[in-house]
């Protein structure tokens, strides 16, 4: 079958999620089924070009998967008309001057988020995009997970009635690094890094909670360092600068509220490492990565509170698992899907740089009511 070659820059692939979500487990998974098919009934095939500061990791990479194209000079392969897509995973302060080069040498441009550091950047970015004309996305993964993709279904078919609130819990404990090795980067961390669970976790959350429930209007949070010193991968003691646990009130549009907590710092009692509750007047669900529990009005029990008696209610047993009804693949791998679909053929692509703005300036806003200790309103951004 006739190719459609996209070439692709991969600049940041040598950290955890660049290599092993949007290396292996979809441009390599993509390249694997053949690619993508086209309008045109070809299928788009990506032509991978891995970038990084280490040219030997990025030599290592390649050999392990077969590629043959790799390079530690970004401004020469956004130099090379070959390439058509620039993607970006590096750490969150090295990404806005690369977008900036990648959108200055007319690419195509998806990364990972948060889009910038701060709001009024990614806003420039958003606006840069627009009028160079290039096509751009930022990762909203979480959209794509079965278990939320379960939970839109339910609201778009009016299960829930009105949706009263939301309560999201988020998190695993994330070892200091002294006696067990940290299982995320110490840059994490740091705030002068562009660290902090803020910055890294309210830009998910306000893509959530704005296209599976709906807008977020105003945000109160706390924030706060619960583990003041950690170890690096280096084996050397150093001071976090940065929130590793942020709790946040947020209103929505249509008198909704939504609690979500996100902590580095919590060990974990629940079925999976992030789950959210909604509950309405008809009914409520409980989802996660994967599953999805419902609970019909109809089926609701009548607890009574009685604390001189143990609690025999079996209430986890009372609710009813969400059918899959279909196939779910990887959700970074559909999601490029969909972005190389928007590049080759138009297809729509609401996962915007304004997108992710919002995003940004749900974080910000979220870290200023933590710093000022106060309500803070999210102003509606013109397209």
């Amino acid at each position: 079958m006739e190719r459609t070659p996209v070439g692709i820059i991969l600049n940041g692939v040598t950290g955890r999620m660049g290599y092993r979500q949007h290396l292996v487990r979809s441009l390599l998974a993509i390249r694997d089924q053949g690619g993508v098919p086209a309008r045109d009934g070809s299928r788009i095939w990506p032509e991978l070009t891995l970038v990084g500061r280490d040219a030997g990791r990025l030599a290592e990479i390649a050999e392990r998967h077969g590629l043959s194209a790799y390079t530690t000079d970004l401004d020469a392969a956004l130099a090379d008309d070959a390439h058509q897509i620039y993607f970006d995973a590096q750490v969150t302060a090295q990404r806005e001057k690369a977008i900036r080069a990648a959108i200055e040498a007319g690419r195509h441009v998806y990364t990972e988020k948060p889009l910038a550091e701060d709001f009024l950047a990614s806003l420039e970015l958003a606006r840069l995009a627009a009028a160079k004309g290039v096509r751009n996305g930022v990762v909203q993964d979480k959209l794509f997970l079965p278990g939320l993709r379960k939970l839109k279904r339910l609201v778009d078919g009016g299960f829930f009635g009105r949706i009263l609130s939301v309560r999201g819990e988020f998190g695993y404990w994330v070892f200091e690094g002294d006696w067990q090795d940290a299982q995320r980067p110490s840059w994490n961390y740091r705030a002068e890094d562009g660290g902090g669970i803020t910055l890294d976790m309210f830009p998910h959350w306000h893509y959530v909670l704005e296209q599976i429930i709906a807008p977020v209007t105003a945000v109160t949070a706390v924030t706060a360092t619960h583990i003041p010193e950690r170890v690096d991968e280096n084996g050397a003691r150093y001071r976090a600068t940065a929130d590793d646990a942020a709790y946040g009130i947020f209103e929505l549009a249509g008198g909704v509220v939504a609690q979500i907590n996100s902590s580095w710092a919590v060990r974990v009692h629940r079925d999976e490492l992030v789950e959210f509750q909604v509950d309405g007047t008809h009914g409520s669900a409980v989802a996660g990565l994967r599953d999805c529990r419902i609970q019909h009005r109809g089926a609701t029990p009548m607890p009574v509170w009685n604390p001189d008696l143990p609690v025999t209610e079996p209430f986890r047993a009372q609710w009813q698992t969400v059918p899959d009804n279909g196939e779910h693949d990887n959700a970074f791998k559909v999601q490029w899907e969909a972005f190389l679909r928007h590049v080759v053929d138009d297809e729509p692509f609401p996962w915007d740089f304004l997108a992710g703005a919002r995003g940004v300036q749900l974080a910000e806003a979220g870290l200023r009511s933590a710093r000022e200790g106060r309500r803070v309103q999210i102003e509606e951004i013109p397209r």
